[in-house]
């Protein structure tokens, strides 16, 4: 098999050989001429190939390393805001039922405080309307008085005095 291989390797070697026209092939020649190029180019080129790929490689390697950080960070940041953006959600719905609870007392407090205003101007009132009463009784009583004292003819009893004030009063 292996002997297959050589030949189906050095056929075309064999086939495209020049004759220089006295019979004498020159393929040996010049296929030892090549090999001595490919063994030079290998020699001079080889070594700065393997670095220029290995250093291509180490660059790629590098800036997949770089975005496989970068993804993870914002990965990170990711989570981190979502943790953020649940806790502002759980602190808006506390705070809006504190606002309502708030909202609820102030406006009992409103309500109380109207009450005891109307509690008071209601007292205000009833004690204001009591003392006009008295202030027009005692307007009543000195202007009855003041026309029994005044006219001399005048002679009353009690029970006229009275019924005179209690027609005035009422």
């Amino acid at each position: 098999m292996r002997k297959l291989n050589y030949i189906v390797l050095l056929l075309p070697l064999y086939a495209f050989s020049a004759s220089n026209g006295n019979g004498e092939y020159d393929i040996v020649s010049r296929t030892i001429n090549f090999l001595i190029f490919i063994a030079i180019l290998y020699y001079f080129a080889a070594t700065p190939f393997k670095n220029f790929y290995k250093n291509r490689i180490l660059k790629i390697s590098f800036k997949l390393d770089e975005i496989q950080k970068k993804l993870l960070e914002s990965k990170a940041k990711k989570l981190d805001t979502m943790k953020k953006l649940e806790e502002a959600k759980a602190n808006s719905a506390a705070a809006l039922v504190t606002a309502k609870k708030e909202a609820e007392i102030l406006v009992q407090n409103i309500k109380k405080e109207t009450q005891d205003e109307l509690d008071l101007l209601q007292k205000h009132f009833e004690d204001q309307k009591n003392y006009e009463l008295r202030k027009m009784e005692k307007e009543l009583v000195s202007d009855v008085l003041k026309e029994i004292f005044i006219d001399p003819n005048m002679t009353l009893k009690q029970n006229e005095i009275i019924e005179l004030m209690m027609k005035k009063v009422s």
